[in-house]
């Protein structure tokens, strides 16, 4: 019975240690580079100038899809491409029989929004700002709560399936990206 007893509380020890560690074999987040380059996604909205021709310059939204459709040209995928893609893209493609020396710049007006949940004060969906970090986005969100386990994070990067762990005492200025998820879990003691 002893034994049985111990087996128990054992393993009771061993499952409240592993909830404890919160994703134990989670990888850790690989930072990206301030200047790495920024490739589109749903939901950026984007003003493309065609200069001289009014009626082609505009703001584009980047459909659910990664596609802008764009006049003359139709849709034209750009989740995942630069914007200096898009913009040799177009100038190739109105230059193929549409305009003579086309001039084309581009830009993003609005990044797609990022998102933080767990224990904030206010999780929910927040815009985005060039050179955000995770201490910023948790303080956007109104800082932890009482309950947050406040030295590291779980991070999903919108081009990832599977969360990594930010730690925030190594790394307090790990940067966000537009449609990153932040989960800001709960500490047991």
């Amino acid at each position: 019975m002893i034994s049985r007893l111990t087996a128990f509380l054992a393993a009771c020890l061993s499952l409240a240690l592993v909830a404890c560690s919160g994703g134990g074999d989670l990888p850790r987040a690989t930072p990206i580079a301030a200047n790495a380059p920024y490739t589109l996604g749903a939901g950026d909205k984007l003003r493309i100038i065609v200069f001289g021709e009014e009626t082609l310059t505009g703001e584009y939204r980047v459909t659910g899809a990664g596609d802008v459709s764009f006049p003359l040209i139709g849709n034209i995928k750009v989740e995942g491409r630069t914007v200096e893609d898009l913009q040799s893209d177009l100038t190739t493609r109105l230059g193929s029989g549409y305009l003579a020396d086309p001039r084309v710049s581009a830009e993003i007006i609005d990044y797609r929004p990022y998102y933080i949940l767990g224990e904030v004060a206010r999780p929910g969906q927040y815009d985005f700002s060039v050179g955000l970090t995770i201490e910023q986005a948790i303080a956007a969100a109104g800082g932890f709560t009482y309950r947050a386990k406040s030295d590291r994070v779980f991070l999903k990067r919108a081009t990832q399936t599977r969360e990594s762990i930010v730690d925030l005492d190594e790394n307090p200025a790990f940067l966000v990206r537009p449609g990153d998820t932040i989960r800001v879990g709960e500490r047991f003691f």
